[in-house]
């Protein structure tokens, strides 16, 4: 079974996938010749069909669940003893490598872009900010899933010290593991990921230090990750160094709004 998200404490059903959509997408072209899909793939039209799929599959989630909808939330004894891990596990990076060294003493979130007032915070002082403590299940693209007991300060308090301007529509986390080994020749592929203001602002999407009671672990994410609980695990950023307000992603890197989103994955990936 997915996981339900919740609005007003009744469980409301789940959209159709996002297969489903790119599957009436398609339909909606008309029946395709095999021979002529890799020619399709490189129509700039017929991408932006799927690409209007993959839109209208996150206002139909938001439109049957609503904006505000929650995603399940469980009990202690329903925490996994121990939270499964996957993707960057040390990152390789001497400035991580070096911070790590150091407990993170000297580690700060940058936050900036499209806002207002620019800020660094220390660890010390996004620990000292009202918190959210959640225990939410992490969905795997992969088909894995894992319950985990999260604490941290909600995006939306961080943004509101920033001030986003009134242009801004994204927010950018920026990572500290290079994908592809340490960055050489001026090739980043550090991760990177996105979400749009919406799902910043709510309650549930957090910037998490902790784990299970526990300082977040090095291999899911320390010293921050973020928490965007009604999307795949993919979107959840590990090792989050800087946080960008952005009005599109058409200057990052291939466009897309996301490390794995440029290899082909899809952006809203609403579970």
């Amino acid at each position: 079974m997915g996981r339900k998200l919740i609005s007003s404490g009744h469980a409301r059903p789940r959209t159709a996938s996002r297969r489903a959509a790119l599957r009436t997408a398609l339909a909606s072209v008309g029946t395709l010749a095999l021979a002529g899909c890799d020619r399709l793939s490189n129509n700039a039209g017929f991408v932006d069909v799927l690409t209007s799929a993959q839109d209208l599959s996150r206002v139909a989630q938001r439109a049957v669940a609503g904006r505000n909808a929650m995603a399940q939330e469980f009990s202690p004894a329903d925490v996994a003893a121990h939270f499964r891990t996957n993707g960057t596990l040390m990152p390789v990076d001497a400035d991580y490598q070096a911070l790590l060294r150091g407990g993170f003493t000297d580690w700060k979130l940058q936050v900036g872009g499209l806002v207002e007032a620019p800020a660094e915070f220390t660890l010390a002082q996004l620990r000292a900010m009202p918190s959210r403590t959640q225990i939410t299940r992490h969905d795997c693209v992969e088909g894995w899933s894992s319950i985990g007991k999260w604490k941290g300060v909600q995006l939306s308090h961080v943004l509101a010290q920033v001030r986003p301007l009134a242009s801004a529509r994204f927010v950018v986390f920026r990572c500290a593991d290079s994908m592809d080994g340490p960055s050489l020749d001026g090739h980043d592929s550090r991760y990177y990921e996105s979400i749009d203001l919406d799902e910043a602002h709510h309650v549930q999407t957090l910037l998490a230090y902790e784990l299970n009671d526990q300082p977040l672990p090095v291999a899911n994410g320390a010293p921050l990750r973020a928490r965007v609980e009604r999307q795949l695990g993919y979107k959840q950023a590990k090792y989050v160094m800087r946080i960008e307000l952005v009005d599109s992603f058409a200057k990052i890197r291939d466009g897309n709004g996301g490390y794995w989103e440029d290899q082909g994955y899809e952006w809203y990936a609403g579970i």
